[in-house]
């Protein structure tokens, strides 16, 4: 008789096993909220120092009067999301016109086209230069100094 052998599922090349996956859930997550509370505390230095540099004016861009036809805080946030638009617009076009010229169909292919395209960065193993440094201090003076020697 012969003995059965154990098969183990094998993973197709474009499916993620269940741990990738939520490592890059929490990657992204990671990723849009520091780009969000960087947008937030942007936003909010920019409203603090513009309301500390002229209290007078920024109280009626915000309250409106007879003069203005609307309040500065709208006239921003119609702006604001104008360049929001034109924003995603524009590189979301430049992204897909990109994708187009190089006539990929998913992203294995694109990524070989470009990589084609694109130079080859050598690789440093092991690192000629320091890459530890025991503090700023250290680094900085190493900074000023690097590319010197060789000369």
């Amino acid at each position: 008789m012969e003995n059965p052998v154990e098969s183990k599922p094998v993973l197709a090349s474009r499916e993620l096993s269940e741990e990738e996956r939520k490592y890059r859930y929490r990657a992204g997550a990671f990723l849009a909220g520091v780009a969000g509370i960087s947008a937030i505390a942007g936003f909010s230095k920019t409203i603090m120092t513009a309301k500390k540099t002229d209290p007078q004016y920024f109280e009626k861009g915000v309250q409106g009067s007879l003069a203005m036809q609307e309040t500065g805080a709208n006239l921003a946030m119609r702006a604001l999301g104008w360049g929001t638009l034109y924003a995603f617009l524009g590189t979301g076009t430049i992204c897909f016109a990109i994708w187009k010229m190089t006539g990929a169909t998913n992203m294995k292919e694109f990524r070989e086209s470009i990589g084609n395209v694109l130079p080859r960065l050598p690789k440093s193993d092991p690192p000629r230069s320091r890459t530890e440094f025991a503090g700023l201090t250290d680094l900085m003076q190493y900074l000023t100094t690097w590319g010197k020697e060789d000369k």
